[in-house]
């Protein structure tokens, strides 16, 4: 039986994820993923107009399947500190994950060809973790942290390359 609309696009962009994670973006056509997807071309493009605009959804896709399970850090645990162990250990086991190293890889070589998207994917990540540990210090805490004060830098332990009347400290033989 033959795929039409959602059904199609849907298949489409799940086969469009497997060629951009093996062929990259340069090497990945639009003959690929149509042979591939077991469709014509003439089907492909009224979902996807561009292989740029296919590539944008294919890193949507990836960061909804991310997202989706990692879970916030809540799900993992009632207690705080365990509920952040456990949050931080599938984190890390997920982007260990050989389809997150080759995303990674897909995403770093493209970033001059889509900068919203490589930016975009990078904060994924970072977004997620620091919105856990937010949310654990808030229960840890009792109430919403304040700033974290700043610490007062000892000059003594700054490197300096001359002394305290301007002399070089370094070597000129």
């Amino acid at each position: 039986m033959a795929r039409r609309g959602d059904k199609l696009r849907e298949h489409i962009l799940w086969v469009a994820k497997d060629v951009f994670l093996e062929m990259g973006f340069a090497r990945a056509s639009m003959d690929v993923v149509a042979s591939r997807a077991e469709t014509s071309k003439r089907s492909l493009y009224p979902h996807f107009e561009s292989k740029e605009k296919l590539f944008l959804a294919f890193v949507e896709l990836v960061r909804g399947l991310f997202l989706g399970k990692l879970k916030m850090p809540g799900d993992y645990s009632e207690k705080p500190a365990e509920a952040l162990v456990m949050f931080c250990s599938r984190y890390l086991e997920m982007l260990l994950y050989e389809g997150s190293i080759r995303m990674c890889r897909v995403s770093m070589a493209e970033a001059a060809r889509f900068p919203e998207g490589a930016a975009q994917y990078s904060t994924w990540f970072s977004q997620r973790s620091n919105h856990a540990s937010a949310r654990i210090s808030r229960q840890r805490l009792g109430g919403r942290p304040g700033p974290v004060p700043r610490r007062r830098r000892d000059s003594s332990a700054r490197f300096s390359t001359h002394d305290s009347h301007g002399a070089s400290l370094t070597s000129t033989s």
